[in-house]
């Protein structure tokens, strides 16, 4: 078991990883790709180098450099972070358990642009399944996406609501679809309703009835991991204190998914001052 497990695999992640580590705790980086940062063709604003680096080559030289002091890196997807005593994060393809989580995989990522998906927010739309899943009881629902993710929220529902439907928008899958979930391949033209979410107009001109649609598009991002465990949500920002916490003890969020300067220097001062505060928790916790 990790004495900490970073989730995001960028600068402010790594950094965080670093100072753990070097502390003598057990890190753990679970990581799934570069993020918005592979976009970066030149960075010239970032402490420390004489010429211009990319994205990549800096996401790459973190990872060797955490490895090299004996940090687990894994390349997976997280798909739900629980906690019962200790924290467990799921992935795709394994389960951790951990004293301690630091959440750094970057700002949340865009709500697709469909008509009705912010308007009926919190009247219909969700995102997450663990969350609210209650609320929907023997009704019948959708998730909208179409990878691991995906699949991961359509099959916590299913137990629960009489039907589950996989809308894909005009993509096709990504991920195997398991045995009792419907997939829609249809693209989507609107939500509607009237004070409630309930239905889907597709482009085509036809329609089916839902009572929600849970939002799950791509990956896990740090917001949705947060949301599961009911840490504070501020828009588009994890709520934390100066030390980068949480309202949940052993939680923590460094980088753009706790706002402000959306940049490399920021992201990296989040994850040193995340890692230190976890250096703390877990020795006044064990």
């Amino acid at each position: 078991m990790a004495n900490v497990i970073v989730i995001g695999n960028g600068p402010a992640g790594i950094s965080a990883a670093l100072y753990t580590v070097r502390a003598g705790l057990k890190t753990t980086v679970i990581g799934k790709d570069n993020g918005s940062l592979a976009r970066a063709d030149k960075i010239e604003n970032y402490y420390g180098f004489a010429s211009p680096v990319s994205g990549i080559k800096l996401i790459a030289d973190g990872i060797e450099q955490a490895k090299r002091l004996g940090i687990t890196v894994l390349s997976d997807e997280v798909v739900n972070i629980e906690y019962d005593g200790k924290f467990i994060v799921k992935t795709q393809n394994s389960e951790h358990e951990a004293d301690s989580v630091i959440l750094a995989t970057g700002s949340s990522r865009a709500t697709p642009k469909i008509e009705g998906l912010r308007e009926f927010e919190g009247h219909g739309v969700s995102y997450c399944a663990v969350c609210d899943a209650f609320f929907y009881r023997g009704k019948d629902v959708a998730v909208l996406g179409d990878g691991v993710y995906a699949i991961h929220e359509a099959m916590e529902l299913l137990p629960v609501v009489r039907s589950v439907v996989l809308l894909t928008n005009g993509t096709t899958p990504t991920a195997k679809i398991p045995d009792g979930l419907t997939v829609n391949q249809k693209e989507i033209k609107a939500f509607s309703g009237d004070d409630v979410l309930g239905k889907v107009n597709f482009k085509d001109d036809t329609t089916i009835d839902i009572s929600g649609v849970f939002v799950a598009v791509g990956v896990a991002g740090s917001i949705d991991l947060a949301r599961k465990l009911g840490a504070e949500i501020d828009g588009t920002k994890i709520v934390v204190d100066e030390n980068m916490g949480t309202n949940i003890p052993g939680l923590y969020a460094a980088g753009d998914c706790t706002g402000g300067l959306l940049q490399i220097a920021k992201a990296v001062s989040d994850g040193a001052k995340a890692g230190t505060a976890v250096i703390k928790y877990v020795r006044n916790n064990h």
